[in-house]
Order: structure tokens, then sequence, then C-alpha cells
């Protein structure tokens, strides 16, 4: 008995070792949740340059692009197509911009001028200038369109528009159209209304859902299926290794700021619900450093900012918290003002429910805050009127029912039937496993 007992608890305490290394070991694997299984993510820019270039044999190459347009070892797609020219047997004779440039740098609405890029001496045609979609003489060059930039998954980010558009002008001058693939950093969840056609702008033009849980790839084969009354000549170069549901992960890519406001991916989880601040004369952090994550106002004092936090943080929303946080923004709102207002944490984005926060913090401004208004301020209290919010949610009954003082979750519960019929005119489209469950 007197050597049992010893045995025993060392096998205890090796178990116990074991256990910890194993959940050390889990911990440290990834920055999120988990990592998909099997090997690594592989872009479709990155399958295109290893084994796809004879999708570009004798033709003339237009890529439309900007800074995300790069592969896991920040490599730009510009120059790995350059190098490639030869070996590919095709040539890449023009650049297009979309929002906020080729480069990246434009602030959010500016005029982006077409140019001639001074590295590769290339015709770089502004695709947020004059015009939005492509015209004949800047199609006269190329034989194919690729795209390939980083979209965040929000139907009011423009990217996925000027996607739209040029594979619109593709179908009508004869040209093809390949989209190389990239991860939505939201995943597959959709959420939000489906837009209104009555409200169709350059921050939502056809009917799909605010955060629309599909990649650029899929909403491609979308859009030609469902929407363009013209279908262009598309191809798809998909990823290897994408799994949806491993979005907190990021897939362990290096985050390349899609647009000036977006630094972070955890701006991108936010950015579908409280882009919608942009809709009232708050400032939804544009000019901080924590653009989204963060939202105020000069009138908002110490008090009202706690009592703001404490009645959001009792209202059960799953994975976010809200803080007190007080700042003095340099650019767009109250730019120069010191402002208080709330910060948002995310502390589960497997939970959080980027929408439905949106639509409540909009309700606890308005509950709240006497001076806070439509940024139109009276235009919006007539239903003629057209106002960013609903441009912004695609639907005018949200700021009906907000102007009403409709609980929030009411208003959200009231598209889940859109939703599950969206859902279903997507999964066709669907180019992954277990995406759009």
């Amino acid at each position: 008995m007197s050597t049992a007992l010893p045995r025993r608890l060392a096998g205890i305490l090796a178990l116990a070792l074991l256990l910890s290394l194993v959940a050390v070991s889990f911990a440290t694997a990834s920055p999120g949740r988990g990592n998909p299984p099997g090997p690594q993510l592989e872009l479709g820019l990155e399958r295109l340059v290893s084994d796809r270039l004879d999708l570009l044999a004798g033709q003339r190459v237009g890529l439309i692009t900007n800074q995300t347009g790069a592969t896991r070892d920040l490599e730009h797609g510009i120059d790995l197509l350059i190098a490639a020219q030869d070996d590919g047997d095709f040539e890449l004779t023009a650049l297009y911009g979309p929002e906020h440039g080729v480069r990246g740098g434009a602030p959010a609405g500016a005029y982006v001028p077409s140019y001639t890029d001074e590295r590769t001496g290339l015709p770089v045609w502004s695709l947020y200038g004059p015009t939005q979609r492509p015209t004949a003489e800047m199609l006269e060059d190329v034989d194919v369109l690729l795209f390939d930039i980083q979209d965040i998954g929000a139907r009011f980010y423009t990217y996925i528009w000027t996607m739209y558009y040029a594979m619109d002008a593709a179908a009508e001058h004869d040209k093809r159209f390949i989209v190389l693939d990239r991860p939505n950093p939201l995943g597959d969840r959709m959420d939000g209304p489906i837009l209104d056609p009555a409200l169709s702008s350059f921050v939502g033009l056809r009917e799909i859902p605010l955060q629309h849980g599909m990649t650029v790839g899929e909403l491609a084969h979308l859009f030609n299926a469902e929407f363009l009354s013209d279908p262009v000549d598309l191809d798809v170069v998909t990823m290897r290794g994408y799994h949806p549901r491993f979005f907190e992960s990021g897939w362990d890519l290096p985050w390349v700021l899609p647009s000036p406001n977006i630094p972070t991916q955890e701006t991108a989880w936010v950015y579908p619900g409280l882009g919608l601040i942009e809709s009232v004369n708050v400032s939804e952090g544009r000019g901080t450093t924590k653009p989204f994550q963060w939202f105020g106002a000069p009138w908002i004092d110490e008090t009202e900012a706690y009592a703001l936090a404490d009645d959001l943080n009792q209202r059960g929303l799953p994975g976010v918290t809200f803080r007190p946080m007080f700042a003095q923004p340099t650019a767009s709102k109250h730019a120069g003002q010191f402002s208080g207002g709330l910060e948002v944490h995310v502390i589960d984005p497997s939970r959080f429910e980027a929408v439905r926060v949106g639509v409540h913090v909009l309700d606890a401004l308005f509950s709240h805050i006497d001076e806070v208004d439509w940024r139109e301020g009276t235009g919006c209290r007539t239903e003629a009127h057209i106002c960013w919010i609903d441009r912004l949610s695609g639907d005018k009954d949200v700021r009906f029912q907000l102007d009403a003082g409709v609980d929030p979750d009411e208003i959200v519960d009231g598209w889940r039937q859109e939703l599950a019929d969206f859902r279903e005119l997507a999964a066709p489209h669907r180019l992954y496993p277990n995406s759009g469950r």
C-alpha cells in the first residue's frame, strides 16, 4: 500500500501534465478559435500563378485590383503577373482601380483620376471617377479582365459593385472575366434586409443582404446567373482549403487594410452594423484610431456616455461589450472636437451579430441623446425622402421603425424570411463545402 499510492499519484500527475500541454498547444496554434484542418489556405491569385496561367494564354490582360491583391507572402499580383508574362504567353496591358485607387490611399468617397503608373508604365483606369463602369476606351486593349480585390462582406462596401459593373461591361464588349477568389472575413453568415430595388445605388446595386456571407467568386456566379441580363464568359479561380467557419483565425493570412478606415480584421467584423452610424450626426470613428469600433459626438458628455454603455450592455447582445471612450476625431464628422462616446469590443466573434448590434446602437442613441438625428435632419421625417440610412440598410422600413420606437430585435426578426429565401437563391452558387449552412 505504501508504494501503490505514490504510483497512482504519479499517474494522475502525468495525465494532468499531458492534458495541460495539449491545452497549451491548442491555445497557441491559432490566433482565433481554431484553424481549418489540412493544408493552409491557398488564394486564387496564388493558384493562378502556380498552375492556372493557361487561362491567360495568348491574351491581353487587364487587372482590376488594389493594395489587397497580394499573396500570403505579400507579393502583389501586378508584380507577379509582369514576371510571369513570358512564361505564360500573355501580356498585362492595363490596370483598373476601385474606390480608394489601385494603391489604396484615397479617402472614402474621394474622386480617383486615371493616370499612368510610374512603376510599370501601364495605364491605370479609374472605376471611381467620371464613371464606375468600364468604357469601350478602357477595354480597347484587353481580351480578359482579372478581378483580385479583398472584399469585407458588407453590401455597402463598394468593391463588389465595381466587380458587378465590370462584369456587365465585359459581357457587352465580348471580353472574358476571371475572378481570383479571396476569403470573406465575416465567414458565410448572412444578415440584414435584402436591398429594395428602389434604393439601388453604388452602396448597393442589387438585391442581396446587408451582410451577404459570400466570397467575391461566389458573388460573381450569383450576379452572372441571377442579375446580369447578358451573362459574361466567367471563370473563378477558387481557393484551396477555404472553410468559412474559421473566419475568426483569419486563415493566418496577413491583414492588408482594404481601405483607409478598415485597419484590422476586427474592424471588418463590426462594419456591417456600425457602418450604419454613417447615417446619423454622430461620428462613426473616422479620424480616430478606432474607425467603426468607436462612435461619439461633442454633445455626448461623460454621464451620457456611461448611461449609454450601461443600457447597451444590459440588452443581452451576444459576443460584444461596450465601454465609455473619449476621442477627438482628426477628420470627417466633428473633426477637432473632443467627443464622448463608446468603444465596441467584440469578445466572441462567433456569436457577435453586427447588424443587430448596429440597429441597437442607433436605437440607444435616439433613446438617450436628444441631439441625435439622421444626418439629413428634418428631411428624413417624410416617407418620400430617401435618406442615407435607407441606402445603407437597403430598406426604408428600418428608418420608419426606428423613428416609431419599434424594439430593435423586432426589426431584426422582420427580415428573417427574406434572408431564408435569399439563402436558397445563393445555394447553387456556393463554391466551398459547408458554406451557407
